[in-house]
């Protein structure tokens, strides 16, 4: 019998729960009281009531101080600190499934998109913002050509992203209906890299890949690293440019009441009747 596909550790949960744990105390930081404000409008635009609400491992105080719709029940679910991903929610428990600036640090995204259809009731709606695409792929470039030029090889130091495109397949796969992705792109600018390096600690979003190198990074790396960053993504001021592209995605669980698309062969006009009917120049 064949065994079911395990999916790669990439991300050590237990590092990324203490980073987040002691970024907790700092202000929040504009990236995520820019996604839960997003959020907020998003939620606001949809014609629904919800009852019961799961806010799915955002970092920090979660979404609930964030959010201007009060909501009956609203549950703030910590990130794992083991690889254990499995959520605690019982089938068809939710109206509402929320989640700001987590699903880009799992390991299993397929498993944890699945269990949250799962969870919802039938016409339940997933929410959810998460890094993707090019984010930090300045800081990328720069950290790969310093540590080619000083060390003579390059180690994982900013995490793999996914594609728009990818998480829309992996809705669909997910068994989720009407699935909608979009991206928001945000490029913040800093005096130098070692503000974003601050604002990444501050976020709780430093290096937490299982393949990182585990010895420290040497000050020369670290300084020529900023050299070329500010040489290659820098403006005429001499500020740098720091590419965030927040990745958007809802859909909801299978209900009767839903628009379904058209099948195959039910159109009632033919393409070629309207060609004929298109006047010509």
């Amino acid at each position: 019998m064949t065994q079911p596909a395990t999916a790669p550790v990439l991300f050590d949960r237990r590092l990324l729960a203490l980073r987040q744990r002691r970024a907790a105390g700092a202000p929040e930081t504009f990236l995520l009281e820019r996604v839960a404000e997003d959020l907020g409008d998003r939620l606001a635009a949809v014609n629904r009531s919800f009852t019961a609400a799961a806010d799915v491992w955002t970092p920090g105080a979660g979404l609930k101080p964030l959010l201007t719709d009060p909501m009956a029940q609203l549950v703030h679910l910590a990130a794992p600190e083991t690889a254990d991903e499995t959520l605690p929610l019982a089938p068809h428990s939710l109206d509402l499934a929320l989640s700001a600036l987590a699903f880009q640090f799992v390991n299993d995204l397929p498993g944890v998109l699945a269990q949250i259809r799962r969870a919802l009731r039938p016409d339940g709606l997933l929410l959810a913002a998460m890094i993707g695409g090019d984010t930090l792929t300045e800081l990328r470039q720069s950290f790969a050509a310093a540590e080619a030029e000083c060390e003579g090889g390059v180690s994982p130091r900013v995490a793999p992203f996914a594609d728009l495109r990818d998480i829309g397949g992996l809705l669909q796969r997910a068994g989720f209906a009407l699935p909608v992705t979009d991206v928001d792109r945000v490029v913040v600018r800093y005096a130098s890299a070692f503000g974003l390096m601050h604002d990444l600690r501050r976020m709780g979003a430093a290096n937490s890949l299982v393949e990182r190198r585990r010895t420290p990074l040497r000050r020369a790396t670290l300084l020529r690293m900023a050299e070329i960053y500010s040489e290659r993504f820098a403006d005429a001021d001499g500020r740098i440019r720091a590419t965030f592209d927040i990745i958007w995605i809802s859909g909801w669980a299978p209900h009767e009441s839903q628009q379904k698309p058209l099948k195959p062969g039910s159109a009632t006009a033919s393409l070629e009747a309207a060609v004929k009917r298109t006047p010509r120049e």
